[in-house]
């Protein structure tokens, strides 16, 4: 085992590549997005400190269907996915982790493509906000509007229209890629309800430490 540290913006894979690694987050963030042939990408899923990234290494899955990428400065706990496959092969209690934590996954990749579907940008938006806020541990998120429009899969315009929109009415502030939330209950009243429904599965959430 080691402990690593990443960047925001790091890849950590891109479907169909091996998985060598299972990382361990202490702090930060991952998204996983769903890539299609033309580039274009979109968030499904989030992984902060109370998950693990590669975790169905475990069980066989040996090459990745995602790409995961570092949405806020991280720090991991990282372990090859041969040693972490001896683990679980020794372990029923770790095996049934690893599917329960998979499941959770799955269950946010519905809940986030439903979303992206029905519920307008705007909620959208203070929807990531809020939730790559807490993640953060604090009300300043260091997010530029490229990063965010790819996570939403919209145009940056659309994204800086929303941001000045929200700016406007004093919830937060943004200057030079920093996003200060001001009033987090108005920004909570904005946002779907998928942010309360991803806040209870996050509870549920199988802890593999």
């Amino acid at each position: 085992m080691a402990t690593v540290a990443f960047a925001q913006g790091a890849v950590l894979s891109e479907p169909g590549d091996e998985i060598a690694d299972v990382y361990f987050p202490h702090d930060g963030m991952i998204s996983m997005l769903a890539v299609m042939r033309d580039g274009k990408a979109i968030e499904t899923a989030t992984v902060g400190r109370e998950g693990v990234v590669g975790a169905m290494a475990g069980l066989g899955l040996y090459k990745s269907l995602v790409r995961m990428v570092v949405q806020l400065p991280m720090s991991a706990t990282k372990l090859s996915a041969a040693s972490f496959r001896k683990g679980v092969q020794k372990s029923d209690v770790i095996r049934d982790l690893c599917i329960d934590f998979n499941e959770v996954l799955l269950s946010q990749a519905r809940v986030t493509a439903a979303c992206n579907a029905l519920h307008p940008i705007e909620q959208r938006f203070c929807r990531w906000l809020l939730q790559s806020a807490d993640r953060a541990g604090g009300d300043k998120i260091a997010l530029t509007q490229e990063f965010l429009a790819e996570m939403l899969g919209v145009r940056r315009t659309s994204v800086t229209e929303i941001a000045s929109k929200i700016q406007a009415q004093g919830l937060i502030s943004y200057s030079r890629g920093l996003i200060t939330i001001l009033d987090r209950k108005s920004l909570e009243n904005l946002s779907c309800e998928c942010f309360q429904t991803l806040l209870d599965q996050s509870a549920m959430l199988p802890t593999i430490r």
